[in-house]
């Protein structure tokens, strides 16, 4: 899973458009302010967002987001949906 656009979409919201034309957009409000992320706090910063050459969320400082976590977190998917193997492996435990 792959992040191919994203733009600030309010306050700590982010549109968000996947490899596979997935999109929508995300709210992060519940990381703001919290550890690495108080750095969203400076006017601004959050706005700084952008795609990384592997397709994650990115701002300033290296501080980014997995890809994988945020298209389950806007398609409300399980992570076994999304990733067959996962079921494969789940069975086999």
């Amino acid at each position: 899973m792959r992040i191919t656009e994203a733009k600030p979409a309010g306050r700590f919201r982010v549109f968000l458009r996947f490899d596979d034309g997935t999109s929508g957009t995300v709210d992060l409000s519940d990381l703001a302010g919290r550890g690495v992320f108080s750095a969203w706090l400076r006017d601004g910063e959050f706005e700084r967002v952008s795609v990384s050459s592997q397709g994650a969320l990115l701002w300033p400082g290296d501080l980014d987001l997995c890809p994988d976590a945020l298209y389950l977190q806007l398609t409300g998917k399980a992570a076994a949906d999304v990733f067959p193997a996962l079921r494969t492996s789940l069975a086999n435990a």
